[in-house]
């Protein structure tokens, strides 16, 4: 790491400066217990000190050996994502007492992302020749990282791929799941590029009471769901993290690589892990970094190492990626590119997403129309008035209510759900036939997922999770 330059350090980030702050520190004690030259000691001093003032001038903290800088918002920070206000993002929760949801433009601040604008969207459309999907017109995948660099590739005539995931945590997946697949079936599709899917079995292992059995068959029946959204076999490669790595060594060496070159300080301070926290925690943001990585894939892009990542997920996942975007470029690789996905509410209301752990919060996929039918009409939270009289006259507000919200997701026609927003904002339209709307929209969606699903045999899956070459000349 270099040394810091007489005008600060402009272009560390501050954990990186907090890591060499700690260096100097132990550098500066072990010239004292050796009884260095006075002169050496003092120069190791002024540095120290130099280090210290550049250090809170970054961060606006002062240093203290043993805690990582946190609640920074700088564009190039790794630190962890913390609590914004009453907003809490980070990859196992998500919170916010608003009830319109999280404040996604603070988020992109915080995170330094950079907002997907309709010149971008238009970008998209024009390369593809497509109209841009409605999670796009809608905002719903709402942030991006170098996505432009990747639309410079593409019109170059290089091609990317696309990798995503899915943490197995329960059998059936609820329709908050879909967001992700659903969008990179739609990126596939028009860009014509190879896809990568990892089932991080592991991480359920290290993280819930679960066994390795549970957490390995909920992988292969999560893959069933994932399968039923039409992904095409010659063009997907879906893999399990416990199948996968004592399997592949290209995989494993690039997970070493990316542990070599980050700190059990730096994860600390980007995840927030503590000392009771096991080594398989602390170790596996690598593993869910290396996918980035075509390298980690030679049975699909021959031993390439120059082909650019574009990863599509939901926003709590970009501290795994901020830390595999400044590691890339010291083990010789590409950074990823991003596109950044909104959260899907819980039944109750935008102040969560929806979770698979709470029956009440979440429609599964292997919801019965009836059972769908009573969620909506029983646990959707409302943004409309007290009585049918208080609503005609006032109107209902979209903003918060969580029918209206899903329908944002899962309402194809723009001028349909444009007109459901003024008749409901006016009043003219009940939040029980706002519910009904919504019904009638979700249940042949999931009837049609639940009949695509039982068409995925075992044999199916294992097709998709056989490591072998696909549809692509690299």
């Amino acid at each position: 790491m270099a040394d810091c330059q007489e005008d600060g350090s402009p272009d560390l980030t501050p954990m990186e400066l907090y890591e060499m702050l700690s260096a100097q520190g132990e550098k500066v004690r072990g010239l004292k217990s050796e009884k260095a030259a006075k002169t050496e000691i003092e120069a190791a001093v002024q540095l120290l000190l130099k280090l210290k003032i550049d250090y809170k001038k970054i961060t606006g903290q002062d240093y203290k050996a043993g805690c990582p800088p946190t609640d920074i918002i700088v564009s190039n920070s790794n630190g962890p994502a913390v609590e914004d206000g009453n907003d809490q993002v980070d990859p196992w929760n998500v919170s916010t007492t608003s009830a319109r949801g999280v404040d996604y433009d603070k988020l992109i601040v915080r995170f330094g992302s950079s907002k997907i604008d309709q010149q971008l969207i238009d970008r998209i459309g024009r390369l593809t020749g497509q109209i841009p999907h409605r999670f796009l017109r809608r905002g719903v995948f709402f942030s991006h990282r170098d996505m432009h660099q990747v639309l410079d590739a593409y019109e170059s005539k290089k091609s990317f791929f696309l990798y995503t995931g899915r943490g197995p945590s329960s059998q059936a997946m609820h329709v908050g799941h879909l967001i992700p697949f659903i969008f990179t079936k739609w990126l596939q599709d028009v860009f014509d590029v190879p896809l990568v899917i990892q089932l991080t079995d592991d991480e359920k292992y290290l993280w819930k009471d679960l066994t390795q059995e549970e957490c390995h068959r909920y992988a292969v029946e999560n893959a069933k769901d994932i399968i039923a959204c039409g992904f095409d076999v010659n063009k997907t490669f879906i893999f399990s993290d416990l199948d996968y790595l004592g399997t592949s060594p290209s995989f494993y060496k690039n997970v070493v690589k990316i542990q070599k070159h980050v700190t059990f300080n730096q994860v600390k301070g980007i995840f927030g892990f503590t000392d009771s926290d096991c080594i398989g925690k602390i170790s596996f943001p690598a593993i869910q970094a290396a996918p980035s990585f075509s390298s980690s894939f030679p049975q699909i892009f021959n031993n390439r190492k120059d082909l650019q990542c574009l990863i599509p997920c939901a926003i709590d996942q970009d501290p795994y990626f901020r830390m595999t975007r400044d590691v890339a470029p010291r083990i010789g690789y590409l950074k990823p590119a991003l596109l950044h996905s909104t959260f899907f509410p819980a039944l109750q209301g935008a102040q969560t997403k929806m979770s698979a752990s709470d029956p009440n919060s979440s429609i599964f996929l292997t919801d019965t129309p009836k059972q769908i039918k009573n969620k909506i009409n029983k646990h959707a939270f409302s943004g409309g008035k007290d009585t049918i009289e208080e609503h005609r006259k006032y109107g209902g507000n979209p903003d918060v209510d969580v029918s209206f919200m899903y329908l944002t997701f899962f309402l194809e026609d723009d001028e349909e759900l444009e007109k459901i927003r003024q008749d409901y904002t006016s009043g003219a339209l009940l939040t029980g036939e706002l519910k009904k709307r919504l019904i009638e929209t979700l249940q042949p969606l999931i009837a049609d997922h639940q009949n695509r699903r039982k068409q995925v045999t075992d044999e199916t899956v294992m097709q998709f999770m056989t490591p072998r070459k696909l549809d692509f000349h690299f």
